[in-house]
């Protein structure tokens, strides 16, 4: 229900951006979030969006240089991601949850559906 695409073979410095098309889903009433796991490493959240695209969230690690966004007419969340370093070199999921669900974003059981991932890869 959740498809990514985007992800590839960057320099250090370069620019990425990610899409995650959602299926059967009333995307409306999802938070949809993006997560990211690197080999050997537990997965860990990157960012998130309401419904709204009112309110967003990122980890300390991406701040001020990762943007998500969504377009509800689409179905889709997109991650821009810019000024890219080797330690973003991860497998980059997206996800959904009901936007009435209370945890903290970062929780990764919390979230509900997961797209298959697409990998990034940061060459220095």
């Amino acid at each position: 229900q959740l498809q990514a695409f985007g992800g590839g073979l960057v320099q250090v410095g370069g620019s990425l951006g990610l899409s995650c098309a959602a299926s059967g889903l009333t995307f409306g009433n999802y938070i949809m979030g993006w997560f990211r796991q690197a080999p050997g490493k537990e997965r860990e959240f990157v960012s998130s969006i309401t419904w709204s695209g009112s309110s967003t969230w990122y980890a300390d690690s991406v701040k001020g240089r990762v943007t998500i966004s969504r377009d509800n007419s689409k179905e889709t969340v997109f991650l821009q991601m810019n000024s890219l370093k080797p330690e973003d070199t991860a497998v980059y999921y997206c996800a959904a949850r009901n936007r009435l669900i209370s945890a903290t974003m970062t929780s990764v059981p919390s979230w509900t559906y997961w797209g298959q991932g697409t990998q990034v890869t940061v060459s220095s």
